[in-house]
This record gives structure tokens, C-alpha cells and sequence, in this order.
């Protein structure tokens, strides 16, 4: 069987927000342009790699500003979630079972919303 953990309600939901940050910093990596750096648009020649050609379109590049935000708080629910107390609270052989079900409680949380 099991164990049961009581997780704090400020630790699911620094979990659920990191969950979201994660996500919305992919949704915003898709939509950057491929270069950072402005830089005209060019065509792999066919062959290279691939046996069909691709062309890339101009780029007017993206600033580090873009995503610095949602990195810097990444991070810092990172860091929030892996040194809250609760942990200390968990014996040091039980953490991994501890967070990996902190893991599936949120998933449960998440199927009981939808």
C-alpha cells in the first residue's frame, strides 16, 4: 500500500503555478522567431542534411527581456517548492516516494478539475 502524504496547500499550489509558468514559457518559445539576433531570411540548400531544401524567413529577432521574466520565476518556484519545510518532514528515504506522489496528486487535482 501506498503512503499518504498531507501536502501543504501552498506547496500543491506553488506546484500547480510552475505547471503554468512551464507551460507558458514553451507556448512562448514556439512563437519566437528562429533567431535571436535580427538576420535575413535563407534557404538550406537541398542536399544539406535533408534531401529536400527549406527556407527560413527574414527574422527580426527577440529579446532576452521576452523571456527573462517567466525563467527568473521559474526558478524561483523551483526553488521554493524543492526547499520547503514539509521535506524536512519527510524521512530522508521516503523523499523520492514523497515527490513523485506530490507529482500524481497534482495530475488527480488537475483530471477531478476537468
Amino acid at each position: 500500500m501506498a503512503t499518504t502524504y498531507a501536502f501543504p496547500g501552498d506547496l500543491i499550489a506553488a506546484q500547480q503555478e510552475l505547471i503554468q509558468v512551464r507551460a507558458d514559457l514553451t507556448a512562448l518559445y514556439k512563437r519566437l522567431p528562429y533567431s535571436v539576433e535580427p538576420m535575413e531570411g535563407w534557404q538550406r540548400p537541398e542536399g544539406y542534411w535533408l534531401t529536400t531544401s527549406r527556407v527560413y524567413p527574414d527574422s527580426p529577432g527577440w529579446s532576452e527581456q521576452e523571456v527573462a521574466a517567466l525563467r527568473e520565476k521559474e526558478r524561483d518556484l523551483t526553488g521554493a517548492i524543492l526547499t520547503h519545510a514539509f521535506w524536512s518532514e519527510v524521512p530522508g528515504p521516503e523523499r523520492l516516494d514523497a515527490r513523485s506522489h506530490a507529482l500524481e496528486h497534482e495530475d488527480r487535482e488537475g483530471q477531478e478539475a476537468a
